[in-house]
């Protein structure tokens, strides 16, 4: 069993709604045209293919085109030692893709992480909120049109508004040094 092979079984039961697979490096790509069904199409890769381990998922922000995302979902086959991976588009104006949880519990936190970081939506999650920023932050840093120097924000200095619990205690490593044992706390005890 090779990826090819994974790719032409998924041709075969989906037809149309996938595009032709992608060899690039000895790795297998198939886009599934349809955003809507990208769920069954995961849970045929899980059941029927063998593709029972979710690696990742992960957005890509094609800024300028459209559809203006594509999401990306790295499978994985433990019994024949394949990698699969699923493409998808999603537009700016929809933003939203249905969940994979009910097919691999552990996309719970990379669905999570799209939507914090992008802002793709995933009906039927359940559970989606923002997992780095805090709720109510109203930008989504990982688009390019989000500026690199950051947004102004409301809250000035929040990270800095007090010093640090462990701020210059004896497991807090020193800046500089030549090199990592004199940055290291233990060789600071010993000059005192």
């Amino acid at each position: 069993m090779t990826s090819r092979d994974l790719a032409s079984q998924l041709r075969t039961r989906f037809g149309e709604l996938l595009g032709e697979p992608v060899e690039f490096r000895k790795e297998t790509t198939v886009l599934v045209t349809e955003a809507e069904r990208i769920a069954e199409v995961c849970a045929h890769a899980k059941g029927v293919l063998g593709c029972e381990v979710l690696l990742d998922i992960t957005s890509i922000d094609n800024y300028g085109e459209d559809p203006r995302w594509t999401v990306v979902y790295e499978l994985y086959g433990l019994g024949h030692r394949c990698h699969l991976r699923l493409k998808t588009h999603v537009s700016e104006e929809r933003s939203e893709l249905p969940t994979v949880t009910t097919v691999w519990r552990t996309a719970d936190w990379h669905e999570r992480e799209i939507y914090d970081m992008m802002g793709i939506g995933f009906r039927g999650h359940p559970d989606l909120r923002r997992i780095l920023m805090w709720e109510g932050y109203p930008y989504f840093p990982l688009r390019k049109d989000f500026p690199l120097a950051g947004k102004p924000t409301e809250l000035p200095a929040v990270a800095f508004t007090r010093a640090a619990p462990l701020e210059g205690g004896p497991f807090v490593t020193a800046p500089g040094g030549k090199d990592a044992i004199e940055r290291e706390p233990r060789a600071r005890a010993l000059e005192r």
